[in-house]
């Protein structure tokens, strides 16, 4: 799991600066890079926020690939 690097990398992929994307999650620009950098992680309550942003599952911001096909998803 590479939780910051997958941040920076889709901040950058999506065109948003740090502090651009600190505006969207209402956090300030240094949680940001602390993200990226590796010292601090968002807190799980954050996560569907980061990844809707982003347009990605949970799982992929978190650096896991699809483990299982929709159709074996167990509630």
């Amino acid at each position: 799991m590479n939780l910051s690097k997958n941040i920076k990398e889709l901040r950058i992929k999506n065109k948003y600066t740090q502090e651009e994307l600190a505006e969207k999650l209402n956090v300030s620009v240094q949680t940001i890079s602390r993200w990226e950098n590796g010292v601090n992680a968002p807190d799980i309550s954050v996560l569907p926020e980061i990844a809707k942003i982003f347009e990605v599952s949970i799982d992929s911001l978190l650096g896991y690939g699809k483990v299982l096909s929709n159709k074996e998803w167990v509630d």
